[in-house]
């Protein structure tokens, strides 16, 4: 397409010299304008990607992929309706948890917490609780009534360690004379977890499920049962699956797409604004393109009358354009490009750099629900980053080398 002449003229109008430095500056500014755009783009993206994929497998590590829980009733043959579900295709584990709000108090600590009542076998497979234990075993779960397990920022807030009592305080209690007495009981923490989500840490504590019943009063019944399936991506064809096989009116099934709906929602709808925000940083530099060779071509105005007058044709000149303002567009998508990959590698190294040279937190967990920054590469949305970044460079060329090659050699050696 580019033959050996076109790029040669091409080359040396890139290549400045005295006289004609200062469009040679705005074609390094419109370089370095789209390798920004392009390497801000694909960072944000990443970032986006990340903390989705990160929120939404916390999410679904800790609470499960869709919940079988009674309406407005508890849920009394649980091992029967476990059962049914575990049969269903592609479950793979179906937990019976009771669920109570209660308030946490330790010392001068209180606050407000969720208890979970879980059978030991239960938390072993929660592995977002038992392969994050910070203190402690599960060794001692489930072999008595007095064993508690809490996450870390409720441990660091009240002062507990391992061993320490915390008492629970639940307000539906039993009747009396005077009132209704709300029911109190200590237990001893057994283990200290860090699920990597903040809110998590500081409010969920768990109960062997025995304790649990008694605490609650719920003997042979539990409040919810959680479901993990094979492919979280594609619940709904699991959760019409479980309706059919429990087949109770009594039951609801409630998968995370509806329970989280307005959350995962909401995170899609800012990365498609951010990315539409974030594109207008390449429009501007493919502007800065269009510039740069409007005043390379009234610059060169001379030469293209020559080139014309030996010969070269107005598909020549127009070529020759093109590659100047391709040339720039390309090399700054590339350096963009390889920018944001490398930066999106190490952007957790970055982050904490900056912290400790900055001395404050920049990615606060219990603002951002999470405790790290995530970043996750999709290399199909890279390449439409650099689809577009192409595309968008190669538009801006073509007016410029349009007019290029309409110039009028005679008029154009008239004025010289």
């Amino acid at each position: 397409m580019f033959g050996p002449f076109e790029r040669a003229v091409a080359g040396r109008y890139l290549r400045a010299r005295r006289g004609e430095r200062f469009v040679s500056i705005i074609a390094i500014f419109s370089l370095v304008g789209i390798a920004l755009g392009v390497a801000t783009l694909i960072i944000v993206m990443a970032v986006m990607n990340g903390f989705q994929a990160d929120l939404m497998g916390r999410i679904l590590g800790l609470n499960g992929d869709l919940t079988v829980y009674g309406a407005g009733r508890t849920i009394s043959q649980y091992e029967d309706v476990a059962q049914e579900v575990r049969s269903v295709p592609n479950v793979l584990s179906a937990t019976p948890i009771i669920e109570g709000q209660v308030l946490v108090s330790a010392g001068s600590y209180s606050a407000g917490g969720v208890v979970h009542g879980i059978t030991a076998q239960g938390l072993q497979d929660l592995k977002a609780v038992s392969s994050s234990l910070v203190a402690g075993s599960l060794d001692q779960f489930g072999q008595g009534d007095d064993s508690i397990v809490v996450g870390v920022t409720m441990a660091e807030r009240a002062g507990l360690s391992i061993g320490s009592r915390l008492t629970l305080v639940s307000p539906e209690g039993a009747a009396t004379a005077f009132g209704t007495v709300p029911r109190v009981r200590s237990y001893h923490v057994s283990a200290i977890f860090d699920a990597g989500v903040n809110d998590y840490n500081s409010s969920v504590v768990f109960l062997p499920m025995h304790a649990a019943q008694i605490y609650f009063q719920m003997p042979g019944k539990v409040t919810q049962i959680q479901v993990a399936t094979k492919d979280a991506e594609h619940v709904r064809p699991v959760t019409m699956a479980i309706v059919k096989a429990v087949d109770d009116p009594g039951l609801r099934v409630l998968d995370w797409t509806t329970a989280n709906n307005a959350l995962f929602g909401a995170v899609q709808v800012e990365q498609n604004v951010m990315f539409l925000i974030l594109t207008l940083i390449i429009v501007v530099a493919a502007f800065n393109v269009i510039s740069s060779l409007i005043m390379m071509v009234k610059d060169k105005t001379a030469d293209i009358a020559v080139l014309r007058t030996i010969g070269a044709s107005r598909g020549a000149i127009m070529r020759i354009f093109l590659m100047c303002g391709a040339s720039v567009g390309v090399t700054g998508t590339v350096a963009g490009t390889a920018l944001g990959v490398v930066f999106c590698m190490n952007i957790e190294r970055i982050r904490q750099l900056l912290q400790s040279l900055t001395g404050t937190n920049l990615f606060n967990p219990e603002v951002y629900y999470l405790e790290h920054l995530p970043a996750k590469l999709e290399w199909g949305q890279v390449g439409e980053v650099i689809a577009m970044a192409l595309l968008l460079s190669l538009l801006a060329t073509l007016y410029p080398a349009w007019r290029a090659a309409r110039t009028d050699p005679v008029e154009a050696l008239r004025h010289e």
